[in-house]
């Protein structure tokens, strides 16, 4: 049974998540600190953690630093749950490597939704046992969910994972933005510019020798994105 951690101190908001996602088939596990979470991440391994934002002993982006920064616990993908509604908050939870943000009040029927498409991120390469993608200095499996940029490993959120992944697949096809946030999230977004544009930055950051020239990923003005067809593609 896929394990979910909430993660929150507010006991109500506990209680709903819970119960929704108990009733989508899940096992769910939950703490209130950011403590006794990352001591319930590192026992249990979850397949995915709903955080919020404000805790007791610590914030949602601090533990979601912590997480990104441990070799066991970083490809863990990361739902970030918060009051806080202001767009500048959104940005800093995704470029510290939140997979998603969904803001308080919310209905808890959309929690449920948003685990799912991230979870189908996660898992969506299981099925490509031994295919790799390449183009010029990156090597992309997608059964190991592994990027290797000039021959070193680099860690890739599952976002960030299924968007390179996209690309890679369709080198010169031109996205537009809800094209992607549709294929990649799974589900329609609103306000998807900057939540777009955030992890488009934060892949730019880890593949591109400069992010502001980027060689890989090209903004197409107005439209969206696409990827350069560069020497290399499919592997067998």
């Amino acid at each position: 049974m896929i394990k979910i951690l909430v993660i929150d101190d507010e006991i109500q908001i506990v209680r709903l998540v819970r119960d929704y996602l108990e009733q989508a088939g899940f096992r769910v596990l939950t703490a209130s600190t950011a403590e006794n979470g990352l001591q319930v991440l590192r026992a249990e391994s979850p397949d995915l953690v709903v955080l919020d934002l404000g805790l007791p002993d610590s914030d949602g982006w601090d533990l979601t630093r912590r997480i990104r920064s441990d070799p066991r616990l970083r490809a863990v993908p990361v739902i970030m749950l918060t009051a806080r509604i202001a767009e500048n908050d959104r940005i800093v939870g995704l470029e510290l490597g939140a997979d998603d943000y969904i803001t308080k009040p919310f209905n808890p029927r959309e929690v449920v939704a948003r685990v799912r498409a991230v979870l189908r991120r996660t898992s969506a390469g299981a099925g490509n046992s031994s295919r790799r993608l390449s183009a010029g200095e990156l090597t992309l499996d997608l059964d190991a969910r592994l990027l290797r940029v000039r021959d070193e490993p680099m860690e890739l959120t599952p976002t960030e994972f299924e968007l390179l992944a996209l690309f890679m697949e369709n080198p010169g096809h031109t996205y537009t933005r809800e094209e992607l946030l549709e294929k990649t999230l799974g589900y329609s977004y609103e306000g998807t510019g900057r939540t777009l544009d955030t992890h488009i930055l934060n892949l730019r950051r880890k593949i591109e020798a400069d992010p502001h020239k980027p060689a890989f990923i090209q903004t197409v003005h107005r439209i969206g994105y696409r990827f350069r067809k560069i020497a290399g593609g499919k592997k067998p």
